[in-house]
């Protein structure tokens, strides 16, 4: 069985690191580097680093604090931020980050994909997914430009579907970002994780409710994740990484170091 995963995410920007609750209201948590480097310190396996209006705003993300991660840190790193083409994941991949993450410029064109799995190979590829639970529906449903507020929109894929579209056309990994439950903190949407582990063959990584250990425990035994990410519970240092590991190592779920 492959080792579990504990991955930061930082959500950066205009160059800082912030942290929103359901997608709004964004707080300043700090520099992009030292947070960072602290997290692969603590024994963090990977970080992903998120510039959340990017594609809103129609711009590809800033590539100078991409080489500032790359040379203080010797974990790998993912990048996501309006990457709407091969040359723009090239950029990213040549300035020092392992994987590049596509979310709504997949949604709008989908060929992107197979076109970066194609030059790149899928172990770089990871496509994110904002999935939103309708209570009135009782779907969950996929949604795009969720960086900003003011843009966030319903698409007309429901989340089990997309996952699926996306394995065909070349995704390497998916995070699902579980948008009802982010920096809520009182647990993974366990259902929501099942339903798509049922469909989702390539490495899942749960994102969105991480507020205590057993939370991530719960979402490697229970869901058969392959990763967990989150956020506030490491910025605020609700949770130290090293002793999560120790804890997990405990309960008989395999962690790397």
């Amino acid at each position: 069985m492959l080792a579990k995963r504990i991955i930061p995410c930082l959500d950066v920007r205009d160059g800082q690191v912030v942290k929103g609750i359901q997608f709004r209201n964004h707080e300043i948590i700090g520099d992009i580097v030292p947070l960072a480097r602290r997290y692969a310190e603590e024994g963090a396996d990977e970080l992903v680093f998120y510039d959340i209006t990017a594609s809103s705003d129609g711009r590809v993300v800033d590539k100078s604090w991409v080489a500032r991660v790359a040379e203080v840190i010797d974990i790998p790193f993912c990048v996501a931020g309006g990457i709407k083409s091969a040359q723009d994941a090239a950029r990213i991949l040549e300035f020092g980050a392992d994987k590049v993450s596509i979310n709504s410029p997949a949604l709008a064109n989908p060929q992107l994909i197979t076109d970066l799995a194609d030059r790149f190979g899928v172990q770089c590829i990871v496509v994110g997914i904002d999935s939103y639970f309708d209570k009135e529906t009782g779907q969950y449903q996929v949604y795009q430009f969720t960086g900003d507020e003011s843009r966030t929109r319903a698409t007309q894929w429901q989340t089990c579907d997309w996952v699926q579209e996306v394995q065909k056309r070349g995704a390497g990994e998916i995070v699902l970002n579980m948008m009802n439950q982010d920096g809520v903190r009182n647990g993974y949407d366990l259902e929501q994780l099942n339903l798509v582990r049922s469909v989702c063959r390539v490495p899942l990584i749960a994102s969105g409710g991480a507020g205590a250990m057993e939370h991530f425990a719960q979402a490697f035994t229970q869901a058969n994740v392959d990763g967990a990410l989150a956020a506030s519970v490491f910025h605020k240092q609700i949770i130290n990484i090293g002793e999560l590991k120790q804890y997990l190592k405990q309960q008989g779920i395999e962690v790397r170091r």
